[in-house]
């Protein structure tokens, strides 16, 4: 099975977190963090800032790593390495989105997530007071 090696960010702002609908491809109107493959020589924080800009048209800080995420869709494997990440300039503008959220620690399953992004969306309730500040 191939592997698809992405970066995820966790983008928290006043005690919320952003989440994306994916606009395009089989995953079409799931809900998932955003971000993006990982490129041959980037590293996945490298990466993860270029795909933000590239998605969002913002720049971000990216933080600490929450979690790899190894999850097996049926055609491929993800591993996906999520950081906890921040604004640091510009005004998002979605690019390949159908929409936007920000969830609340209490409404955080009031989308529907991707299997992939469930459970990093259960790691993030299990750490909300140091992930949520």
């Amino acid at each position: 099975m191939k592997t698809i090696r992405v970066a995820a960010a966790v983008i928290v702002r006043g005690g919320r977190i952003f989440a994306t609908q994916r606009g395009y491809g089989e995953y079409k109107g799931g809900w998932e963090f955003p971000g993006g493959k990982i490129e041959a020589g980037e590293t996945p924080r490298e990466a993860l800032a270029r795909e933000i800009m590239e998605e969002l048209n913002v720049e971000i800080e990216v933080g600490n790593l929450l979690d790899t995420v190894e999850y097996d869709y049926s055609e491929f494997h993800l591993s996906m390495d999520c950081f906890l990440c921040t604004i640091s300039s510009g005004e998002m503008v979605l690019k390949e989105h159908e929409a936007a959220r920000w969830l609340a620690r209490e409404n955080l399953r009031s989308v529907n997530w991707l299997p992939a992004d469930l459970s990093l969306v259960e790691k993030i309730e299990q750490m909300a007071d140091s992930v949520l500040r």
